[in-house]
C-alpha cells in the first residue's frame, strides 16, 4: 500500500461496505425518519393505561421495539457513512439528527418502565398470567430487579432529556480526535517522509529501526501533548456525567451502576484486578525476555511493541489474511464457515483508512441487515488478528438475530469480546501449530503474548484507572490534566516494574483512550479474554461437544443475563478460575519462548 493517505473515491469498491444494506439511499433514510417521527407521537396512547389490562400491555411494548428498530436503523446508518469520512457535513448532520430523535424517543419510551413497576403486585401478575406476556419474561424480570434504581415518570423523562447533554464530551472527543487532530510527520526506514496517523501508528511501533519507533512515539504524544488541559476537560465531564447518573438512580457508586446494567457483581471486577495483580511477576518476567531478546540496556515504552524475532517477515496481504482466518476457525464447523465466507464476500467489511476515515475497527450493524466491520488494514499481523476479532463480533451478530427476536437479539458487552477473542485464539493456535519454523513460532508466541499484554494486563490497568478517576470525582475531586497524568505513570509503574523506563510521555496516554468515555467498558475485554481461552480450549479438548455449546452461546443473544449464558457455555465468570486459567496459558507460552530464543 501507499504510504500516502489516500481519498475514499481511491479506494477499490471491492474495498468497501455496502451500507445499501440497511437503506438503499438518503431518501429512504429520511422516509424511515419520518415515520419515527411518527412513531414517537404515538406514546400519548399507552402512558398512564399499561394497568388497563394484558392487550394494551403488549401492544405497548410492540410500538417500543418497533421504535428502537427504527432507531438502530437510522443512527447505524448516518454514523457508519459519517464513518466513512468525519468531514462530511452533511453525515455529521445526519448523525446529530438521528440522535436528537433517539433522545426524544428515549423521552416518549421513558414512561414504560416506571409506569410497569408501578402497577400493584396483584394486577401485574393478572396482567402478565396472560400468555401473550410469557415472551416478555426475561425482559420484565430485569425491570423488577433494577425496581429501587428506577425514578418516577417525571424523573425519568428528565434524565432521558438530558442524555444528548451527557454524551457531549464523547462526541466532541470524537471529532477532535477522528476529524480535526493532525498527528505530524515522521520519517520510516528507508527515510522517507510519511504522514503519521493513529491507524498506522502501531505499524511503525512495531519496525525493527527503534529510530522509527522512538520517532512515532514521541510525535504522537507531542501531538497530545498541545491539547492536554483540553482532553482532560473533556473526560473530566464525561467521568462525572457517569458519576451523576449512578448518584440519582441510588447507587452507592458509578463503578455499581455500570456493572448492574449486567447484573454483575463488583466483586467480578475486583477479582479481575486482584488475580491480575497476582501475576505481575510473570509479566515483568516477560518484560525482562523482551530486554534481553531486543539487546538493549534499556526498555523503553517505544519497545514495547516491536516483535522479538528480528528480520521476519510479517507483511500480510488482506486476501492472505482472509484465507488464514478461515482456515484457523475450522475447529467451529461448516456452519460457521459458511457465514464467514459470506461475510467476506457480500460487502460486510469497510477494509482500507482513507482521509478522515474513523480510526480502528469495529463491528456493527442492524437488526433487518448483515452486520459491518470497519477496519483500518495495515498489512500486518496485529491487522490480521483485527480481521479475525471483529468476524468474531458479527458472527455472533449474526447467530443471535437469526435466533433470537429483536428485543433479545442485542447482547450485553460482558459477552461481547467472548466471540472475538476465541476467534483470534484459535487462528493463533492454527498459525503456531502449522508452522515448523523456529522463527516464525516464537514470533507467533510473541504475538500472543502481545495478545495477553494488550488485553489483559493493559486493560486491567485501564480498568484500574478508570476506577480510581471515578472514586476521585465520586470524593469531589477535579481530574485535571496533572491529576490524572500522575494516576496514569503510577499505575504504569505498578504493572511495568522496574524492568521498563518510564518515558515521560507514557504519562498522557489517557488523553487517546476512546473507551474511557465509555465507563467500566475496558474492564469486559479482559474477562472476555479469560472465557474465550478456556472454551476455546474445550472446543480444541472436547471437539463438537463444545462446538454445540458455543454456537448455542452465540445463538442467545441477551435472553439471559450474561454470566448465565457463560455458565451455560462453561465457564463460570463468579470464579477467579477463567482468569487464573487465561495466565497460566500466559506462563506456559512464556517458557516456550524464553526456550525458544535461547536455542537461537
Amino acid at each position: 500500500m501507499s504510504a500516502i493517505l489516500r481519498s475514499r473515491e481511491e479506494i477499490p469498491q471491492e474495498y468497501k461496505w455496502k451500507l445499501e444494506d440497511i437503506f438503499s439511499n438518503d431518501t429512504e433514510w429520511e422516509n424511515v425518519f419520518k415515520e419515527t417521527e411518527r412513531l414517537v407521537s404515538v406514546a400519548a396512547k399507552y402512558q398512564g393505561k399499561l394497568s388497563e389490562g394484558p392487550e394494551l400491555f403488549v401492544e405497548c411494548l410492540e410500538w417500543a421495539d418497533q421504535l428502537s428498530l427504527n432507531l438502530e436503523e437510522l443512527f447505524t446508518y448516518a454514523r457508519m457513512r459519517r464513518d466513512e469520512d468525519n468531514r462530511i457535513s452533511h453525515y455529521q448532520g445526519m448523525t446529530d439528527r438521528a440522535t436528537m430523535l433517539s433522545v426524544q424517543a428515549g423521552s416518549a419510551l421513558s414512561f414504560i418502565v416506571p409506569e410497569i413497576l408501578a402497577i400493584s403486585d396483584e394486577r401485574f401478575s393478572q396482567i402478565r398470567s396472560d400468555s401473550r406476556l410469557n415472551f416478555y419474561g426475561h425482559y420484565l424480570d430485569n425491570i423488577l430487579r433494577q425496581k429501587e434504581h428506577v425514578l418516577s415518570l417525571a424523573e425519568e423523562k428528565i434524565l432521558a432529556e438530558a442524555s444528548e447533554m451527557a454524551a457531549a464530551p464523547s462526541t466532541i472527543f470524537s471529532m477532535a480526535n477522528d476529524a480535526d487532530l493532525k498527528i505530524g510527520t515522521i520519517h520510516d526506514e528507508e527515510d522517507n517522509q510519511i504522514e503519521l496517523t493513529k491507524g498506522n501508528f502501531i505499524k511503525y511501533m512495531e519496525s525493527s529501526d527503534r529510530r522509527v519507533r522512538k520517532d512515532a512515539f514521541t510525535t504522537l504524544y507531542a501531538a497530545y501533548g498541545r491539547q492536554i488541559n483540553t482532553w482532560a476537560a473533556m473526560l473530566n465531564a464525561s467521568v462525572k456525567a457517569e458519576v451523576f447518573y449512578g448518584r440519582v438512580r441510588r447507587y452507592n457508586s458509578a463503578i455499581q451502576s455500570a456493572l448492574d446494567d449486567d447484573n454483575v457483581p463488583l466483586s467480578v471486577y475486583d477479582a479481575l484486578i486482584e488475580t491480575v495483580h497476582a501475576y505481575l511477576p510473570q509479566f515483568h518476567r516477560y518484560l525482562a525476555l523482551r530486554k534481553r531478546a531486543l539487546g538493549v540496556d534499556e526498555l523503553h515504552m517505544y519497545d514495547i511493541y516491536v516483535p522479538f524475532v528480528k528480520e521476519m517477515d510479517a507483511h500480510i496481504s488482506f486476501e492472505e489474511a482472509k484465507s488464514i482466518v478461515r482456515d484457523g476457525l475450522a475447529p467451529l464447523g461448516e456452519d460457521y464457515l459458511n457465514v464467514l465466507d459470506e461475510g467476506y464476500s457480500s460487502g460486510w467489511i469497510d477494509v482500507y483508512e482513507n482521509i478522515g476515515k474513523t480510526s480502528g475497527g469495529y463491528s456493527w450493524g442492524t437488526y433487518g441487515s448483515h452486520p459491518y466491520v470497519l477496519l483500518n488494514h495495515q498489512d500486518t499481523l496485529d491487522s490480521l488478528f483485527t480481521l479475525a476479532h471483529e468476524m468474531g463480533h458479527s458472527l455472533h451478530t449474526y447467530f443471535s438475530n437469526k435466533n433470537q427476536q429483536h428485543l433479545y437479539a442485542g447482547y450485553k458487552i460482558f459477552v461481547a469480546e467472548v466471540a472475538s477473542t476465541l476467534n483470534e485464539s484459535l487462528v493463533m493456535r492454527h498459525m503456531i501449530d502449522t508452522t515448523d519454523d523456529k522463527k516464525m513460532k516464537a514470533y507467533l508466541i510473541n504475538h500472543y503474548l502481545e495478545q495477553f499484554r494488550g488485553t489483559v494486563f493493559r486493560q486491567t490497568m485501564f480498568a484500574e484507572f478508570e476506577k480510581e478517576i471515578h472514586a476521585a470525582v465520586e470524593r469531589n475531586e477535579s481530574l485535571t490534566a496533572e491529576y490524572l497524568s500522575k494516576i496514569y505513570k503510577d499505575l504504569n509503574l505498578k504493572y511495568f516494574g522496574s524492568e521498563i523506563v518510564l518515558d515521560d510521555e507514557i504519562a498522557m496516554e489517557w488523553s487517546r483512550i476512546p473507551h474511557f468515555y465509555n465507563g467500566f467498558y475496558v474492564y469486559k475485554y479482559a474477562t472476555g479474554f479469560s472465557a474465550a481461552t478456556a472454551l476455546a480450549q474445550q472446543i480444541i479438548d472436547e471437539g463438537q461437544p463444545a462446538v454445540e455449546r458455543y454456537i448455542e452461546f452465540l445463538s442467545s443473544g441477551g435472553s439471559d443475563y450474561p454470566i448465565e449464558l457463560l455458565r451455560h457455555a462453561g465457564v463460570d465468570m463468579e470464579t477467579p478460575e477463567p482468569v487464573q486459567k487465561a495466565l497460566d496459558v500466559f506462563i506456559r507460552l512464556l517458557d516456550q519462548l524464553e526456550a525458544l530464543t535461547i536455542a537461537q
